[in-house]
């Protein structure tokens, strides 16, 4: 955190290749580390960053529990450069993990929240599963939970992609108290307006900071649009980038959420 409060997040929208984890996986390493050489507090990376969304023949061959050697690189970087990391997710083998999962089996598309030391803060898997021509609803379990940890004064929401269509959950996590939403995804064109359009409604309708980060790079039916973004809580747009992998940095205050809370106070109004 800087001298006066804030906290800097960068957002790694790093390329993807379909499958080719070790190489996913040194560019996930190398953009933390780019991160925390620009001060940043707070890193997050794409969703499932290290197979590829779209490579949903690999899902099975390629999928690891928590304590698997992408997670345990990522943690490792964490604690090496202290800095926080969103795993933005992986593909979870839930047979294989040692901890409380939403069902016996299957796989699982997986967020974890790590601290300066490498140590977990929270874990969320993905609620809505994409089933418009994609096979992530054949293949995934859905998670059943709406994570929520403490990080550098913010409380830190977790969903990913889909879940910005769904804006209940989002307000299930304001009502956890949730500060900052962070949004790992793997969106791809021609879908642009609806990718900027959710993201800033997420913001503007829970007045709280929202992070999209998404990846680059192209698979054989789909191109991820990239455009990572921060946005404030008034949904404006903090820092933002194009479609090829950049680092994307912002630095964001939880005293301006509670600001634009009191100086605006919609949520307050609800009646349900």
């Amino acid at each position: 955190m800087s001298e006066h409060g804030g906290v800097t997040i960068a957002l790694a929208q790093i390329e993807i290749e379909a499958g080719a984890v070790e190489a996913n996986r040194r560019r996930a390493v190398d953009a933390i580390a780019r991160a925390a050489d620009r001060g940043a507090d707070l890193v997050a990376l794409p969703e499932i960053f290290n197979v590829g969304f779209f490579a949903f023949d690999l899902y099975h061959r390629l999928a690891e529990p928590l304590d698997g050697e992408t997670l345990t690189r990522i943690a490792e970087a964490a604690a090496d450069h202290e800095i926080g990391v969103l795993a933005g997710s992986i593909v979870e083998d839930l047979d294989a993990t040692d901890a409380t999962t939403p069902a016996a089996g299957g796989l699982a598309n997986t967020s974890v929240l790590f601290d300066r030391d490498g140590e977990r803060l929270a874990i969320y898997r993905k609620r809505h599963l994409f089933g418009y021509d994609s096979r992530e609803s054949e293949l995934l379990v859905p998670g059943e939970r709406t994570a929520t940890a403490e990080f550098e004064g913010f409380t830190v929401g977790m969903t990913t992609c889909y879940d910005l269509r769904f804006p209940e959950q989002y307000r299930e996590l304001v009502d956890a108290g949730a500060t900052l939403v962070l949004v790992p995804s793997a969106w791809p064109y021609p879908r642009v307006e609806h990718w900027e359009t959710l993201s800033r409604a997420r913001a503007i309708e829970n007045q709280c900071y929202v992070a999209t980060i998404n990846g680059s790079g192209e698979f054989d039916d789909a191109t991820l649009l990239g455009r990572s973004t921060v946005y404030d809580p008034w949904g404006t747009a903090l820092a933002s980038c194009a479609d090829e992998s950049a680092v994307v940095t912002a630095e964001i205050d939880p005293e301006r959420v509670a600001g634009v809370r009191e100086e605006f106070p919609a949520l307050a109004d609800r009646r349900q």
